[in-house]
């Protein structure tokens, strides 16, 4: 399989498996974020899917895959770092604000910066109607943040403060998109990238969450077994959402496979929705919408 992807990498093939990677990413995504926001305390469930996904990752990465070179060690504590400040400003987001109001902020703040950071970084250069298409995208992020203060009323007293921690995670998933693109581009083997990645990026939010959890009054503990479980399905939809996100990079622009994911606001509207019963009017849909069509028009201008 790593003998194959690496041969498709620049081709028309390489190019189409990208978008189906990055578009099965924004629906993997959209789920992953509902599994941390959903009945759970968000730092609960995600320190139980860190969990699961390092215990599951560390026999791949230490038997199965190549090691990576050792002069890549530093590169892997810088990525880290990187996914643990997100992971924390994540948390907090979730803690003060309604899923659909801050989800589409936090998505679609990075592609903006990600394509920044890929044009410098990689050199990769978009044409004018690409350019629209991310401007279509940010005015509809921004016009949703702008909508929501107008008009949301439920933990109205935390909105402004939850659209302020999702813009810096939404900057937090722009760095690690940039950096973590470069990472798998820098290790031949992309699964060694991968594997030893989950392993290390298990090690921090558990600690967090059992710390959290050993604070909390006894009647507001929740059950470890519906959390493990919740553990489990969240860890296998971060090995697909991350590693699908991941190898699109590998194979295609860095910057056209962010934009792309970005379409996961529409699915975490459609989840927020019919999942975790919160109303979304005409006029949030719409703006989600806006959101959707400024990444297909990055892709189809491409």
């Amino acid at each position: 399989m790593s003998a194959w992807i690496v041969s498709v990498e620049g081709t028309e093939t390489g190019h189409l498996l990208a978008l189906a990677l990055a578009l099965a990413a924004a629906f993997l995504h959209a789920l992953f974020g509902a599994l941390q926001k959903g009945r759970h305390d968000p730092w609960m469930s995600r320190g139980a899917i860190d969990l699961a996904y390092g215990l599951m990752a560390a026999p791949v990465a230490l038997f199965v895959v190549p090691w990576p070179d050792a002069a890549l060690i530093p590169f892997f504590a810088l990525v880290w770092l990187i996914h643990l400040g997100y992971k924390l400003a994540q948390g907090y987001t979730y803690t003060l604000g309604s899923y659909t109001v801050v989800y589409p902020v936090v998505r679609g703040t990075g592609p903006l910066f990600a394509v920044i950071g890929a044009g410098i970084l990689f050199g990769e250069r978009y044409n004018v109607l690409q350019w629209v298409g991310v401007g279509l995208l940010v005015s509809g992020i921004y016009g949703l943040a702008l909508y929501n203060l107008r008009h949301w009323q439920i933990g109205r007293d935390k909105l402004r403060p939850a659209l302020a921690m999702a813009v810096l995670t939404g900057a937090f998933v722009a760095l690690y998109t940039t950096v973590d693109a470069w990472g798998i581009r820098a290790t031949p083997d992309p699964f060694t990238f991968l594997a030893w990645f989950f392993m290390i990026d298990g090690l921090a939010m558990p600690l967090i969450a059992a710390r959290r959890w050993r604070a909390m009054a006894p009647e507001r503990r929740p059950s470890l077994g519906p959390l493990a479980l919740r553990g489990v399905i969240g860890a296998f939809v971060a090995f697909f959402s991350f590693g699908a996100i991941m190898l699109a990079t590998r194979l295609d622009r860095v910057g056209e496979a962010a934009v792309l994911r970005e379409t996961s606001t529409v699915f975490a509207a459609l989840i927020g929705w019919l999942v975790l019963g919160e109303r979304t009017g005409p006029r949030r849909v719409a703006l989600m919408g806006l959101i959707a069509l400024g990444a297909v028009v990055v892709e189809a201008a491409g």
